[in-house]
C-alpha cells in the first residue's frame, strides 16, 4: 500500500471530505480522489460513501481506519528514530494519567510541548483506575506512588511530596492536630474502604486509624470537601498549590511522624522500542516537573 494513499484516506475520514483532505496534504481534490480510489482498488473494498459535499465511512472503512493510522504513525516513528532530537517529535502520542494530575500538571505542559513539536498529535486519557497500557495501545503512563505491575518498565521522574490539609474554617472549629494520634478525633476525608493512614517515624512505618463522615472515590471531590471545611485530607503537594496560595487550605504538620515519600513515574509497555516521541516527551515532562518544584 502507498503511504500517500493511506494519508488521503485518514485525512478524509478526519476532515469529512476529500477536498479538505487535499488541502491538508497539499494536493488537488482530483488527486486525492484518485489516491483514495487506488487504495480501495488495492483492498478490493469500498472504504467510504462519497457525495459532492461530504464523505462517510463504510463499515469496512471504520474497521480499516485505525490500522491505516497505525501504519502512518509507525512510518513517522521510524523517521523520527533516525532524525536528530532537535527535529522534534511526530506522529500520535497516547498518554494516560490520573484525573487530577492530568488536569493540573500534564495538560498545561502538553500545550507547550505541542507548540514546540508541530508534527505531533497527542491523546491524553484521564482515569483514576488502572489501565492496561499494552493492551490499549498506550505509549506512556504517568503514575504516582508504588508500582504494582512488575512486568512494566518504569523511569522515576520526580519526588511526589504529600501533606495533610484542611481549611482555616475547619481548624478554627475543630483545632489543629499536633501529633499522629490526634487524628483519631478528627473528621478525615478518605477513599472508600480506607480506615488508616500510614506514616513514618524514624525508619519505621506506623499506622493511624482514621475515620470520617464523608468518603469519595475522587481526590478532587475530597479536596473540594476539605475546602468546604468538612475535614482533613491527604493530598500531593502539586494538587494544593493554588489552594495554599489563596488560603483556602492550610498544611498540617505533625511533630512525631511524616508522610512516606512517593514518586512520579513514567511507565512504558516495553523497552524493546521506545519511540522518539515518547523519549522527547518524558525528558520535557521531567524538566517541567523540576521547574514546578522551584516555583
Amino acid at each position: 500500500m502507498e503511504l500517500a494513499d493511506l494519508a488521503v484516506f485518514v485525512e478524509a475520514a478526519q476532515a469529512g471530505s476529500l477536498a479538505a483532505a487535499g488541502r491538508r496534504l497539499g494536493v488537488t481534490p482530483m488527486a486525492a480522489s484518485r489516491r483514495l480510489a487506488a487504495l480501495e482498488a488495492e483492498l478490493s473494498v469500498r472504504l467510504v460513501h462519497r457525495t459532492t459535499r461530504s464523505l462517510s465511512l463504510t463499515p469496512e472503512g471504520e474497521a480499516f481506519l485505525p490500522h491505516a493510522q497505525a501504519i502512518l504513525d509507525q512510518e513517522a516513528e521510524g523517521r523520527a528514530a533516525v532524525r536528530p532530537a532537535k527535529a522534534g517529535a511526530s506522529g500520535l502520542l497516547r498518554i494516560t494519567a490520573s484525573v487530577p494530575f492530568g488536569r493540573k500538571i500534564v495538560t498545561p505542559m502538553m500545550a507547550s510541548f505541542l507548540r514546540d513539536n508541530p508534527d505531533l498529535r497527542a491523546e491524553l486519557l484521564l482515569t483514576d483506575g488502572m489501565v492496561d497500557i499494552a493492551a490499549q495501545g498506550i505509549d506512556l503512563a504517568l503514575r504516582i506512588g508504588p508500582l504494582r505491575d512488575s512486568t512494566l518498565v518504569a523511569r522515576r521522574l520526580a519526588d511526589n511530596p504529600r501533606g495533610l490539609y484542611a481549611s482555616p474554617r475547619y481548624l478554627e472549629r475543630c483545632g489543629t492536630p499536633k501529633i499522629m494520634t490526634d487524628l483519631a478525633a478528627h473528621e478525615c476525608l478518605l477513599l472508600p474502604g480506607m480506615t488508616q493512614w500510614t506514616f513514618e517515624s524514624g525508619d519505621k512505618a506506623v499506622q493511624q486509624r482514621v475515620s470520617g463522615r464523608f468518603t469519595a472515590d475522587s481526590f478532587e471531590a475530597l479536596q473540594q470537601s476539605a475546602i468546604e471545611g468538612q475535614g482533613i485530607v491527604r493530598l500531593s503537594a502539586w494538587n494544593v498549590q493554588d489552594d495554599l496560595a489563596s488560603h483556602r487550605l492550610m498544611e498540617i504538620t505533625l511533630s512525631d511522624v511524616v508522610i512516606p515519600e512517593q514518586s512520579v513515574w513514567a511507565v512504558y509497555p516495553t523497552t524493546r522500542f521506545v519511540p522518539a516521541k515518547v523519549r522527547l516527551f518524558v525528558d520535557a515532562f521531567q524538566a517541567y516537573l523540576r521547574a514546578q518544584r522551584t516555583r
